[in-house]
C-alpha cells in the first residue's frame, strides 16, 4: 500500500515535470539558414546544425520501413513507451550479462533529442517516458516519425535524413533505394562508428543486419533482401554546403542585420536569395590573389609576401602586412552585386577592403572632372595646354603647380587626349573651366561626396571606398542614371513567408549627353590610352574604363564597364606605402579586371554597344518607372531583370546597401 502510494507520488511529480514542457519545441527543429546565388542555387549556409528539414512524404518508404524495423517495430501500437520492448530488453540483457540492449521507442528518442532531460540515469529514463506519453497525445504518429527523421544524427556532421542522403549519396531522401535506406537506418545507433565515410565495411554490416530484420518481420521477402545486398553502395558525397567563410558571405550576414529584426534573425532555416554570381566571385578571388602573387615574385620586391604569413600569425589574428586588393562587380541593369572580394584571403584577414577601406582614388576621379566641363559646353576636341601650370593660373591655389606622372609636358592636345593619356595638367585646366563647385556637385551626385573644395581634388586627392567608386562609374553605361547596389534580393522564413524583399531603384543623377561623351573617351582609354594593355592581353569586348594611381604608387585602381557590368579593382597595402616602382593601375589592377570581365559570359552579361557621343546612342538603358503620384518626391524606380531560376520578386521595401 505504501509502495503504491510512493509510486503514485513519484509518478505525479514526473508527470507534473513533463507537463511544464512546451510541446511545440518538438517541431522547432533548427536548421542552418541557406544562402542562394543569383540563379536560386544553394551557395552556402550560415551558422547552425547541418540539417535540411523535409516532410515525411519526401522520404523514401524504404527508409521508413527500415527505420521502424531497426528501432521500433511496435511504433504504431504503443503510446510512447513499449512495455513488451522493455521486457524483451531486460531478458536479453540478463542472458548476455550486459546492458547492451536498449528499449527506447522512437518517441522516447525524440523526447531526449528535443529537450534537455539529463544524463544516462534512471531519473532521465523516467522523465523521458512521461515526456514521450505527452508527445504521443500532442502529435500524430506520422508527425512524430517526421520530427524524428529530421532530428536524428547520422554521422559526418549531418543531421536529418535529407541531409544524410545528400551528404552520402548526393540524392534526395525520397530517392533512396532499399540498400541505401537500410544502411542509413543501420548506423543510427552508432553514427560515428559506422559512418560509411569512415567505416564503410561496418556500415555494410549494419545494412545487412537491417535487411535481415526486415525479412524476419516479413516486411520484405528474402529474395528482395538478397538483391539489395548485391546492389553496390556507391558513395557520391555532395559538395558540402558548409558555413561559408568569405567576404561575400560576410557581407550577406552584415546586410541581414540591417534588413531583419532581431527576432527574425534568430529564426532558423531562413532562405536568403542573393545577387551573387559564384563563377564571377571565384574568378575575382582567384585572379586577385594569383596576380598579386606574381607581383610579389618580382626580383626586387621588398615587402612581406603572402607566402610568408605563417599559421601561427593567422591563429594569433595578426594583421597581414602583405600586398592586398579588392574587387567589386555590379550589374548595371539592376544594381545587383555579382562579386565582392574584400582581400586576398579571408582566413588571414576578415577586413573587407571593398566596403570599409577608404583610399585616395587618384585618376579614377578624372572622368567626372571632364564630365562637369562637357556639361558646361567644353568639346572633347577642344585644345587644352599640357604645359606647366603657371603661377596664379589656379585661382584658389595660386602657388600650386602639379606635374604629370611621367615628368614630361606635351604642349597642346585635345581635351579627350588629356583624359585618355591621364594628363594631370590638362585635367586641372579642364577642372578650372568647369569650376571647383561644379565638379564637387558632380562628385556628390554620383556618391563621391567627400570631395574637398580644393583644386587637388581634380586629381582625386581624396578618399572613397572601392564600392562607391565602382557604383559612381555606373552612370556612364546607364546614361546618367544610378542604381542602388544591393546584395540580398529576398529573405523567406522556413515556412515560405517573405520577410524582406529588396527594391532595385534608379534615379537620374546626371545628364545623358555628357555621360555619353565621357563614355566615348573612356572607351578609347582601352584602345590607345593608359589601359591599352587590356587589348594586348586579349580583351576584345566593347568596354570603357579608367586607370588610377596615387602619389608614390601607394594605390592602384582600375574601374571599367561594359553595357552590362561595371567592375572595380583596387590594389595597395593596408598601411599606405609604395607598392612597387612604376606601380601604375595599368600594371597592378587592370590585369585582374581583364580576367574577371573576360570570365563574364556574353549570354548572361552581353557587352553590347555603349552609348557614346559619336554613335547615336545604340545602347539604351531600361525605361524608368515614374515616381508615384502619392509620393512625387520618391526616386524613380526600375524593376530589375529577374535572374533565371530565382523565385519571383514582388514589390519590395528599400533598404540601401551600406557603402
Amino acid at each position: 500500500m505504501v509502495g503504491t502510494f510512493i509510486g503514485a507520488a513519484v509518478g505525479g511529480v514526473y508527470a507534473l515535470w513533463a507537463g511544464q514542457l512546451d510541446m511545440g519545441d518538438v517541431q522547432q527543429i533548427r536548421e542552418r539558414s541557406t544562402v542562394f546565388d543569383r540563379d536560386g542555387k544553394p551557395y552556402g549556409r550560415l551558422q547552425g546544425e547541418n540539417r535540411l528539414v523535409v516532410p515525411i512524404k519526401q522520404v523514401s518508404n524504404f527508409f521508413v520501413k527500415a527505420l521502424l524495423a531497426r528501432e521500433d517495430t511496435r511504433f504504431y501500437k504503443h503510446t510512447g513507451v513499449d512495455p513488451i520492448g522493455i521486457l524483451r530488453a531486460v531478458v536479453r540483457n540478463l542472458v548476455s550479462h550486459s546492458a547492451a540492449q536498449g528499449a527506447s521507442t522512437l518517441t522516447q528518442q525524440l523526447a531526449r533529442n528535443s529537450y534537455p532531460l539529463g544524463g544516462k540515469n534512471l531519473h532521465r529514463k523516467i522523465l523521458e517516458a512521461f515526456v514521450a506519453f505527452r508527445i504521443e497525445k500532442y502529435y500524430s504518429k506520422d508527425e512524430i516519425l517526421e520530427h524524428y527523421m529530421n532530428r536524428i544524427y547520422l554521422g559526418a556532421g549531418v543531421y536529418g535524413i535529407e541531409t544524410a542522403s545528400l551528404a552520402y549519396f548526393n540524392k534526395h531522401a525520397a530517392d533512396l533505394n532499399l540498400g541505401e535506406a537500410a544502411l542509413l537506418a543501420g548506423i543510427i545507433r552508432g553514427p560515428s562508428r559506422f559512418s560509411p565515410m569512415s567505416n564503410f565495411q561496418g556500415a555494410l554490416r549494419e545494412r545487412d543486419t537491417v535487411l535481415e530484420r526486415l525479412v524476419k518481420l516479413e516486411i520484405i521477402p528474402q529474395k528482395q533482401a538478397d538483391a539489395a545486398k548485391e546492389v553496390p553502395i556507391v558513395l557520391n558525397p555532395r559538395r558540402r554546403l558548409t558555413v561559408q567563410e568569405n567576404y561575400a558571405m560576410d557581407s550577406v550576414v552584415r546586410e541581414l542585420s540591417r534588413v531583419l529584426s532581431e527576432d527574425q534573425l534568430s529564426e532558423s532555416g531562413l532562405r536568403i536569395y542573393t545577387t551573387l554570381d559564384p563563377a564571377l566571385q571565384d574568378v575575382a578571388q582567384t585572379a586577385l590573389d594569383v596576380h598579386l602573387t606574381k607581383i610579389e615574385s618580382q626580383p626586387k620586391y621588398a615587402h612581406p609576401k603572402k607566402a610568408e604569413f605563417t599559421k601561427e600569425a593567422r591563429e594569433a589574428e595578426l594583421d597581414p602586412a602583405y600586398l592586398q586588393g579588392a574587387v567589386v562587380v555590379l550589374d548595371n541593369r539592376t544594381g545587383g552585386i555579382r562579386a565582392l572580394v574584400g582581400g586576398r584571403d579571408y582566413a588571414d584577414s576578415r577586413y573587407n577592403r571593398a566596403l570599409l577601406s577608404e583610399r585616395p582614388i587618384g585618376s579614377t576621379f578624372k572622368p567626372f572632372v571632364y564630365l562637369a566641363a562637357f556639361a558646361r559646353g567644353l568639346s572633347p576636341e577642344a585644345s587644352i595646354s599640357d604645359g606647366p601650370i603657371q603661377r596664379g593660373e589656379v585661382r584658389s591655389a595660386p602657388n600650386w603647380s602639379p606635374g604629370n606622372s611621367d615628368g614630361t609636358f606635351k604642349g597642346s592636345m585635345s581635351a579627350e587626349d588629356g583624359l585618355i593619356q591621364s594628363r594631370n595638367t590638362v585635367t586641372v585646366r579642364v577642372g578650372e573651366q568647369a569650376g571647383l563647385a561644379e565638379v564637387g556637385r558632380i562628385g556628390a551626385a554620383v556618391g563621391l561626396d567627400k570631395m574637398p573644395q580644393r583644386p587637388s581634388a581634380y586629381l582625386g586627392a581624396f578618399e572613397a571606398s572601392l564600392m562607391r567608386v565602382t557604383n559612381a562609374y555606373t552612370v556612364f553605361p546607364n546614361g546618367g542614371r544610378q542604381r542602388q547596389p544591393f546584395l540580398i534580393e529576398r529573405v523567406d522564413d522556413s515556412g515560405g513567408t517573405t520577410l524582406y524583399r529588396a527594391k532595385a531603384w534608379q534615379r537620374n543623377v546626371l545628364q545623358a549627353g555628357p555621360c555619353a561623351m565621357v563614355t566615348g573617351v573612356l572607351s578609347k582609354v582601352l584602345d590607345r590610352g593608359t589601359a591599352a594593355t587590356a587589348r594586348a592581353a586579349g580583351f576584345k569586348k566593347i568596354a570603357a574604363g579608367k586607370t588610377g594611381t596615387t602619389d608614390d604608387y601607394k594605390d592602384a585602381w582600375f574601374v571599367g564597364f561594359t553595357s552590362s557590368l561595371t567592375a572595380g579593382v583596387w590594389v595597395g597595402f593596408d598601411r599606405p606605402q609604395r607598392t612597387v616602382s612604376q606601380g601604375y593601375g595599368a600594371t597592378m589592377a587592370l590585369p585582374v579586371w581583364v580576367e574577371v570581365m573576360n570570365a563574364a559570359p556574353e549570354s548572361r552579361y552581353p557587352a553590347s554597344a555603349l552609348r557614346t557621343s559619336g554613335d547615336g546612342g545604340s545602347y539604351r538603358p531600361p525605361a524608368v518607372v515614374p515616381a508615384t503620384p502619392q509620393n512625387p518626391s520618391s526616386p524613380p524606380r526600375v524593376e530589375p531583370v529577374q535572374p533565371q531560376g530565382n523565385p519571383p520578386r514582388v514589390e519590395p521595401v528599400l533598404k540601401p546597401f551600406k557603402m
